[in-house]
């Protein structure tokens, strides 16, 4: 029988509910008046300061959620259980019409989102292939075209509820659409692992 092989296939966790609703209610009443950033990408769409984790006793109470989610997604992406932290955090406040550019993080090795509001379905956040390098030089695409997971050039992630979240590697790009539902609000960070061993070749991070 034919069978299709996932070769090097792009890993995002997404585990349900991993922020109580006492802390989602927490974090949005402590932190959406917080969130006077302006974001270049949309005059809608603020964010809080970066933050550490130990800045706020709510940031703390996600961290130890959060972490040991990492630890299980850092195995899939360097095939070894090690110790991981976040860096920073951020809340972030989309208002109706406002949009998140396509961005990806930089300084991280994995980046996460845990949405605090509901999120209407068109405004769930797309992640995209990374634009060039390892595409044909002439594509099939047209209005009869079905896309697969090897050629389509987004992904939509599942509807979230509040306090879901979602870890994927930092390098991937990703943007939200245009608000067209209420205020989203949403957390973010970046996470380092507290080491890499490349056959005794070893790098030590600290946040």
């Amino acid at each position: 029988m034919d069978q299709i092989i996932d070769l090097f296939p792009t890993p995002l966790l997404r585990a349900p509910a991993t922020l109580g609703a006492p802390l989602v209610a927490g974090l949005i009443r402590h932190f959406a008046g917080q969130a006077i950033c302006d974001n270049n990408s949309s005059r809608s769409l603020s964010h809080t300061e970066m933050l550490k984790p130990g800045d706020s006793p709510l940031f703390v109470q996600a961290a130890q959620a959060i972490t040991p989610k990492l630890v299980d997604f850092g195995a899939q992406l360097f095939g070894e259980r090690i110790g991981w932290s976040i860096k920073e955090m951020w809340v972030n406040v989309l208002d109706p019409g406002g949009h998140q550019a396509m961005h990806n993080h930089a300084n991280s090795f994995i980046s996460g989102v845990v949405y605090l509001t509901p999120t209407h379905a068109g405004s769930q956040t797309v992640f995209m292939k990374s634009p060039g390098g390892t595409d044909f030089l002439f594509r099939n695409d047209h209005l009869g075209v079905q896309p697969t997971p090897y050629s389509a050039d987004k992904w939509i992630s599942p509807a979230p509820a509040p306090g879901d979240l979602i870890l994927f590697p930092s390098y991937l790009m990703h943007a939200v659409p245009p608000n067209q539902g209420q205020r989203r609000i949403s957390l973010s960070f970046n996470a380092i692992p507290s080491r890499l061993d490349s056959w005794g070749y070893v790098i030590g991070f600290s946040g």
